[in-house]
This record gives structure tokens, sequence and C-alpha cells, in this order.
């Protein structure tokens, strides 16, 4: 997609803004930057966003895990997450969490695995907000959000586009855009430019 493609698609959903809703599934969209090999602003991302959805910061949802570190009894975010949290709510999103889930397996070197997986709350989110928007704009990857697109369009009429890194998508999107479920795709290496944390333009 080229700038100009990119200009012309965002002004596009500036009009319907209103009633638009976005969906930032962000521990997705943080596992993309390896790949990437640039990291994703929140606040960039926010600027991006607030073109898509405007008034009430419920429209903008952010979905991420509240990390308190292995031990049940911390009442205390460490401090990365408490930053990215902070940062979420500072750039205008409304913020979904839970608790990140410290997992023993000894198959890993830290003795553990991370869980968190919140595709539950915004798959209920978006069913439960079906009055208040006409077009979902999602950030992720993950394959099982097709499931809930293709009820919100078969059943509301809903209209759905994903942002997606090219090699973190699910082959259910794909389909789902096949089946015209999804309206379309947007990868985010073309969006560098307006979210890359390096670029201060």
């Amino acid at each position: 997609m080229t700038k100009t493609e990119i200009t012309k698609f965002i002004a596009k959903l500036e009009k319907t803004k209103t009633r638009n809703m976005v969906i930032v599934d962000f521990a997705n969209v943080d596992r993309w930057q390896e790949s990437l090999g640039w990291a994703i602003s929140i606040k960039k991302l926010a600027q991006l966003v607030k073109h898509f959805a405007s008034g009430s910061k419920f429209l903008r949802r952010f979905y991420y895990g509240s990390d308190y570190g292995p031990k049940d009894k911390n009442t205390k975010l460490l401090p990365w997450s408490e930053k990215m949290l902070t940062s979420a709510n500072y750039n205008g999103f409304e913020i979904i969490t839970k608790r990140v889930k410290y997992i023993p397996d000894s198959r890993y070197q830290t003795g553990f695995i991370k869980k968190c997986n919140l595709d539950v709350e915004m798959a209920i989110d978006m069913i439960k907000e079906a009055d208040n928007y006409d077009t979902g704009i999602i950030f992720t990857g993950d394959g099982d959000m097709a499931s809930v697109a293709e009820y919100l369009a078969q059943n509301f009429k809903k209209d759905f586009y994903v942002f997606a890194a090219r090699n973190h998508i699910g082959r259910e999107i794909i389909d789902a855009k096949k089946k015209r479920i999804i309206k379309d795709i947007l990868f985010v290496e073309d969006f560098e430019y307006r979210l890359s944390l390096n670029n201060n333009h």
C-alpha cells in the first residue's frame, strides 16, 4: 500500500469515525515487532486510531495483560507493564486487561511460561457493543477473530478491516477476506512511517 493509498484509506474511514470501533490486541501487536525490525509506538498508534474512531474512548479499545510477576500475592505491576498500560491510557485508549498468569514449565529457562489471552473479552465486547458501531478495525493477526467477525457480519451487517503483519496472520483471516466477511487486510509494514517509535515525523 503506497502512502497515497494510505491517505485515501484514512480519509475514507475518517468520514464514519463516530460509528467505527477499533480493537487493538496489543499482545499480538507486540509480537510483530521482532520480525518487523522496528518498534510500534503506542502514541503513534493512538494518533492513527483517532482518525478511525472519535468521540468516546470506549470505541478505541486496547487489550493487554497486567503483569504483576510470578508471585500470586504481588500487588504491584512490573515497571514495564505499568509503563505500557499508562501510555495506552494517556493516549486515549479504553484499556481492557486482566492479570498475566505464570504457568510452571520446565522446558523454559525461566521455569515458566506467561499467558494472558483476551480473545474472549474482545469477542464479547464486539458483540456487546454492536449497536454502537458499524465498522470494526481490528489490530491482530489472530485467526480466532475471524469467527466473531463472521457472526457479526452475517447477523448484524458489520464491516471489518484487519491490520496485521505479513508474517503474523492466520489463515482464517485470509479466508474471511476471500468470503468478503473482512473488507480488507492492511499490513502494518506499509504504515511504518506513521507507527514507528523511531519516526519523529
